[in-house]
């Protein structure tokens, strides 16, 4: 039967999260309200976006984010592609480099979110995993994490199926579940580093 982290693992990542997070948070700030500003322009929208997503335990939480998207209620999809036209110019630059992520950090001191995990998803996906892949959600979900690493280009990947919404539910949700079992499997504190580093740096697994 798979098992999740010890208490003792669980109390180090969330320390580790909180000491980076909070300064970080600090830190990133201005940054977050000149992307916030920009997004409302952009898209005419108030330029922070919060979404239900499927947190640790199965719960939902509000993820916050910085909107890239204008809306458009006749689009029902939850997979955005590279090629999706709802992407504002702005939120093209925001997407890339990760910008419109930053607010998150809230989530990770609010114990949401941890730094590194697997990638929280919209209902449909991680609240309807079955058996010993349930372990996976006694994860907190991470800003980033190993799956986010080796799918980095998945929104381009998306773009080049004839059948997005298929393809993510049967080729990548199933190799992101592989690879989040084999983290929690092999979970160390330096290893949450290295892949916070290669992020940072825009490197796949």
């Amino acid at each position: 039967m798979a098992v999740g982290l010890s208490v003792r693992e669980r109390s180090i990542k969330r320390v580790f999260d909180l000491c980076v997070s909070i300064p970080g948070l600090i830190v990133v700030s201005p940054l977050i309200v000149v992307a916030w500003v920009a997004a409302t322009i952009d898209t005419r929208a108030n330029g922070f976006y919060v979404q239900r997503r499927i947190g640790r335990n199965g719960r939902s939480f509000p993820l916050f984010k910085i909107r890239s998207m204008r809306i458009d209620s006749s689009i029902s999809t939850t997979v955005t592609t590279g090629q999706d036209k709802r992407i504002t110019k702005v939120g093209t630059i925001l997407r890339k480099t990760k910008l419109d992520e930053l607010p998150q950090l809230a989530n990770v001191v609010l114990g949401h979110m941890s730094l590194v995990g697997p990638r929280p998803d919209v209902a449909g996906f991680a609240d309807k995993l079955q058996g010993d892949d349930r372990v996976i959600l006694t994860l907190r979900p991470g800003i980033t994490g190993p799956a986010s690493l080796a799918f980095r280009d998945e929104e381009e990947l998306l773009a080049a199926q004839d059948n997005p919404e298929q393809y993510n539910r049967d080729v990548i949700w199933p190799r992101k579940i592989e690879i989040n079992r084999d983290y929690l499997a092999r979970w160390t504190l330096t290893r949450d580093f290295q892949i916070i580093v290669r992020t940072l740096i825009g490197e796949k697994t």
